[in-house]
């Protein structure tokens, strides 16, 4: 009896780890990347003896599988993929495939911003606590590599609305939303209706056992749920209202409210690690998640103290002459440049620029024009960037370079300011990602040491 065919569209991370498990499920599995693969990747599948093809996709080999496994980095206007949908193969993502794999419960979290904070902040809580839980997804390996290597009783993932936009049975048992706010627009075809879409794809197969933890301020959630009737046990956070069964903060102080058993549960500032109104929200958010599988509240306080921000996301660099360097790659878009910027009170020169995604930069005019003293656009298109913001900010420069990016900001900072990369936008115009961004960042401030003659106040 011949094994099933599967083929995997996309030799990234996602891509090979859903691999790895379908050659181990006992699948004959075959690779396809229109593009070179990384070396370590094309070893792995060497290793395996996974029959893999790079530079094309041949399609009589593709549409002879009984499923395809796609990546999340591919849309679906390529030629392949419509080929694929007009011969109605199914087309599912490694999250969906390696969902089948595990009887463990499911932490998945979504949202335009927050995520990877919050899902790490989760792990680090429920792992401190001594629970057997792994974290995966859209942060660290994909979750089918960890589903081979690891047993756990719990896993926590970060989930793009990519990689939801091909699930179909996906149902963790809680499904956290953060937010909604335009992002990936050029993907969705300018339609946030449609992206509205793919991040509720989260709680589609939900029932009354599934958690639903969610952001009532957030208006596109609230339009949402004003038109959906959903069973799921829901735990609303807030910034503006008191919540009887869930979390609120109406100032400093973080509320905890639990209704099934009765649980009230404070966090004062001094026991938050991390600053900024948005982070209230990846802390409530983190937190109920932990009460919602039995973690002792408590003890929650202790793990906070050793939990230190994720890199490249308002991330501290350097102090030189008074002048703090911020690093924030990890805001690829407006709604994280918005939260950036209002975390500070200080005078910022603020980089950014990249790859605009179909930014609408209305929503942080009145901020920048505010805190922003400086704008260094950096990018190899910054029109749009630099003509919407020429007139609200004293001096606008453009570079595409990092290191003059970094030197400009410097030259027209002086003792307590902020100097912000917070780009608000794709980086692949100068960058291989936004961790190559915000790395070439870190190592441009670490230079500055160097430079003479520039006068401070």
């Amino acid at each position: 009896m011949s094994k099933q065919k599967i083929v995997i569209l996309g030799g990234g991370e996602s891509g090979v780890g859903a691999a790895l498990l379908a050659k181990e499920k006992g699948y004959d599995v075959f690779l396809s990347d229109g593009n070179m693969l990384q070396p370590k990747y094309e070893q792995e599948l060497q290793d395996h003896l996974i029959e893999y093809e790079v530079g094309k996709h041949t399609e009589l080999r593709i549409l002879e599988a009984v499923e395809i496994i796609k990546s999340p980095g591919i849309p679906d206007d390529i030629p392949i993929v419509k080929e694929i949908m007009a011969h109605n193969i199914p087309i599912v993502s490694e999250i969906e495939f390696a969902s089948r794999y595990t009887n463990a419960k499911i932490i998945a979290i979504t949202g335009s911003n927050g995520k990877t904070t919050t899902t790490l902040l989760t792990y680090h809580l429920l792992k401190s606590a001594g629970f057997n839980v792994g974290v995966a997804g859209n942060v660290g390996n994909s979750f089918a590599r960890e589903i081979l290597i690891n047993q756990c009783d719990y896993w926590v993932l970060e989930v793009s609305s990519f990689q939801l936009d091909n699930c179909y049975e996906f149902k963790p048992d809680i499904a956290v939303i953060l937010n909604i706010t335009p992002d990936h627009m050029d993907r969705y075809n300018y339609n946030f209706q449609n992206y509205v879409d793919s991040k509720f794809r989260i709680l589609q197969k939900g029932d009354a056992n599934q958690a639903f933890i969610y952001f009532k301020d957030n208006p596109a959630i609230a339009l949402e749920l004003k038109q959906k009737t959903l069973p799921q046990k829901h735990f609303p956070i807030s910034l503006n209202d008191t919540i009887d069964n869930g979390a609120y903060s109406l100032g400093k102080d973080i509320h905890f409210r639990l209704k099934q058993n009765g649980l009230t549960f404070n966090l004062a500032p001094e026991e938050i690690p991390l600053k900024g109104k948005h982070n209230q929200t990846n802390i409530m958010a983190a937190v109920l998640a932990c009460l919602e599988v039995g973690a002792n509240p408590e003890s929650l306080r202790e793990y906070f103290k050793t939990f230190k921000g994720i890199e490249h996301r308002l991330e501290e660099v350097a102090t030189i002459n008074g002048i703090r360097f911020i690093n924030d790659s990890k805001a690829t878009n407006v709604d994280s440049v918005f939260y950036a910027l209002d975390s500070f009170d200080e005078n910022i020169i603020w980089i950014a620029g990249g790859i605009d995604k179909g930014n609408d930069y209305d929503k942080i005019k009145d901020l920048v024009k505010q805190k922003v003293k400086y704008l260094v656009c950096l990018g190899i298109d910054n029109d749009k960037l630099f003509n919407y913001f020429r007139n609200e900010v004293k001096i606008v420069v453009q570079t595409d370079n990092i290191k003059d990016a970094v030197e400009q900001a410097y030259e027209f900072a002086r003792k307590g300011d902020i100097v912000l990369l917070s780009p608000a936008c794709a980086s692949f115009d100068l960058f291989q990602n936004y961790e190559d961004r915000g790395n070439q960042y870190k190592k441009a401030v670490g230079k500055l040491s160097k430079l003479d003659g520039v006068k401070r106040d």
